[in-house]
């Protein structure tokens, strides 16, 4: 995994899938709140008129020159929960990202999300 050090060096970087497609451009980088390491990422997709951020974990992934690879397949991210480029993941919409992924989602003990924005 890679750490908290590079994420600055993360944003605006293309993302790619294990097979070197590019899925769209890193946005910002989300931290587990419970271990303040990078858990997920938001990509920028679509159209020039239509862009979304959709959210694909950072486990397994690798930083390199001018790319992020991610360990998920372009056509699985691209169908990611997703939100508007000014927009902030809703509470009650984090524990779909997780799901889509095929992995558990757990809020905090008093109720706080598990994602945080870097």
């Amino acid at each position: 995994m890679i750490g908290m050090a590079d994420i600055r060096e993360w944003r605006c970087q293309d993302v790619v899938d294990p097979r070197g497609k590019r899925i769209g451009e890193l946005e910002a980088v989300y931290v587990d709140t419970s271990t303040d390491e990078p858990a997920m990422a938001t990509v920028r997709v679509g159209l020039p008129t239509r862009r979304r951020l959709v959210f694909v974990p950072l486990e397994g992934a690798t930083l390199g020159p001018g790319y992020v690879r991610v360990a998920h397949d372009r056509a699985l991210v691209k169908r990611s929960p997703s939100i508007g480029i000014d927009d902030v993941l809703p509470f009650e919409e984090e524990e779909a990202v997780f799901r889509h992924y095929g992995l558990g989602y757990e809020p905090g003990a008093n109720g706080e999300r598990q994602l945080a924005r870097r």
